[in-house]
């Protein structure tokens, strides 16, 4: 009997990451991906081309993909009922499912709400009552954001720096020490956005299946997931869409905070492999905050410095890029800094080797992705 796993935003940046990875330890995986990212953000944010080449590189008898919506239980439910056949066949044994499709906009989500709630609230609610009633052993991971913490990171006590915001307290004789975000922090009484607060809904139902039920589920709150297969758009994916920008020598704005606004980011492969390790020994109802930590944290004005000296050295370009203008009106709920404090994760999981790829290594993937596609010599 072969293992397998059901992958919702399959052709996405984590959900094809997900895909690799656990074909890669023998699994055969069932995708669920309607490319509506074509639909929030255009065609150049499609993950169809993501998809077909999956289906190519893996085989049916490895990856099955499904244009299927998560909203629609019907149809869900006929997919479970079939595997759910296989599996009392002796066929496969379904043990995990992995939640990544999502509305992942702020901006976006004002826009149609109902539309946001339905695809994070409703979807997530739909998937998680089938694996309840097909497949309660199974591992249930989603893919949860750090937008659940609202703006509350932003009482913090931040100073300014030279080239970004940094959030300390203070110690001994006046002192201050950097601090990170651990998931004690409230996600109560502070401005989420409207995506922020749909994502609220579904983290939460996540745990009460695992709390209440006794499911082995886990929400990953996210900082700033990246990688060199994510399509980022001007509205979601803050590092891809920036390396985008600057490659193609495009204007790029910045929403407030002068520039210095702090996220910090995670590569797919480190988030995927966190997925992992929970799964070797499941907690029912967990929770973990789940960024680069500070190592692979940047501010987007320290971003821009690393692409240029990168891409000047490459001989890409001839001087600095410089197209980007600073609004002093920021994305209503958004952070002003953040950096996950990795550490509950690490004391659960102690044989996890911690973050692997580093924010120099990820910037340099998702550039060389971008000049791949340039016109030969072309420099700016």
């Amino acid at each position: 009997m072969k293992k397998a796993a059901i992958v919702t935003g399959s052709s996405g940046l984590i959900g094809s990451q997900t895909v690799k990875f656990l074909i890669e330890k023998g699994y055969y995986v069932v995708g669920i991906d309607n490319d509506m990212r074509s639909y929030f953000f255009g065609p150049e944010a499609s993950t169809r081309e993501s998809e077909e080449k999956m289906t190519s590189d893996y085989g049916r008898e490895n990856f099955n993909s499904l244009r299927s919506d998560i909203r629609d239980y019907e149809t869900l439910d006929v997919i479970f009922t079939g595997l759910k056949q296989e599996m009392e066949e002796g066929i496969i044994d379904v043990d995990m499912i992995v939640h990544t499709a999502a509305q992942p906009s702020h901006d976006w989500a004002a826009k149609e709400p109902l539309t946001d709630f339905s695809v994070n609230a409703i979807g997530t609610m739909n998937l998680l009552e089938l694996t309840r009633l097909y497949f309660p052993k199974a591992t249930f991971v989603f893919t949860s954001t750090n937008k659940v913490y609202g703006d509350t990171p932003n009482r913090l006590n931040l100073i300014e720096q030279e080239s970004r915001y940094e959030a300390v307290i203070e110690i001994n004789g006046g002192e201050f020490m950097p601090i990170e975000v651990s998931e004690n922090m409230s996600i109560d009484h502070t401005k989420h956005s409207i995506f922020g607060a749909s994502k609220v809904a579904a983290d939460v139902m996540v745990q009460e299946y695992g709390k209440y039920f006794g499911m082995n589920t886990v929400c990953f709150r996210g900082g700033c997931l990246t990688g060199p297969n994510h399509a980022g758009a001007e509205l979601h994916g803050f590092l891809s869409y920036l390396m985008k920008c600057i490659v193609n020598d495009k204007p790029y704005t910045v929403f407030g905070y002068k520039g210095k606004q702090v996220r910090d980011n995670i590569h797919s492969w480190d988030l995927v492999n966190m997925f992992w390790h929970y799964h070797q020994n499941p907690i029912p109802g967990a929770v973990y905050n789940a960024g680069g930590g500070r190592d692979n944290s940047t501010s987007i004005l320290e971003a821009i410095d690393k692409a240029n000296d990168i891409l000047i050295r490459k001989g890409i370009r001839n001087t600095p890029w410089t197209k980007y203008t600073i609004s002093d009106q920021a994305r209503i709920g958004d952070h002003q800094w953040y950096i996950s404090d990795l550490s509950k994760f690490q004391n659960d999981y102690p044989q996890w080797p911690g973050i692997t790829i580093s924010l120099d290594d990820t910037i340099m993937q998702i550039l060389d992705e971008e000049i791949s596609k340039l016109p030969v010599n072309q420099t700016a």
